[in-house]
């Protein structure tokens, strides 16, 4: 009777060994792999906002589809922060070029998707003012599913995947 139980607890000991390490190794693996092409994604879609000054819809299509073809789902969210040419402060030295003394106004994602789904097709941006986007997944990925079964370290609101990157404009849009 020992002998039989031992030589079941070996076979569950070696199924385990044999097919779910690997597999928690293997889903990690794609983790990292969705998490390294959603900062690329990130950083080349911002860096083409700060150095052309606008927002079109096809780039922004064009970086949803590559962010979403990791598998996942994402959460995006795009700020600009226009730097208000009309300060309206009055005080001795009240040039724009000075630093401290810019003012600035936030301008969020509906907001930006408003313009980009309008007539327009496009948000402009000018020089100075400041853009920021971050991606998180909104889904559980086959790695965080795994190791809620074995571990509970993770709980339903962590996200694993997130990339956020912030620029400068550096051309006018218009």
């Amino acid at each position: 009777m020992s002998d039989t139980l031992i030589t079941i607890i070996a076979i569950a000991l070696a199924a385990v060994l044999m097919f779910v390490f690997p597999l928690m190794t293997i889903s990690d693996r794609t983790d990292d792999v969705a998490q390294l092409t959603v900062e690329t994604a990130t950083t080349e879609f911002v860096d083409t906002i700060r150095t052309t000054g606008k927002i079109t819809k096809a780039n922004y299509d064009q970086f949803l589809e590559t962010i979403t073809s990791t598998g996942n789902t994402y959460n995006v969210e795009m700020e600009v922060q226009v730097k208000d040419e009309n300060l309206g402060k009055k005080v001795s030295q009240a040039t724009s070029d000075k630093i401290g003394e810019n003012v600035y106004y936030s301008i969020y994602t509906s907001q930006i998707e408003d313009e980009l789904n309008g007539s327009k097709k496009a948000y402009y941006c000018k020089e100075g003012d400041i853009v920021s986007v971050s991606a998180k997944n909104t889904n559980q990925t086959v790695s965080q599913q795994l190791k809620n079964f074995f571990y509970t370290v993770t709980g339903n609101d962590a996200y694993t995947v997130a990339a956020e990157h912030a620029g400068i404009v550096t051309a006018n849009g218009k």
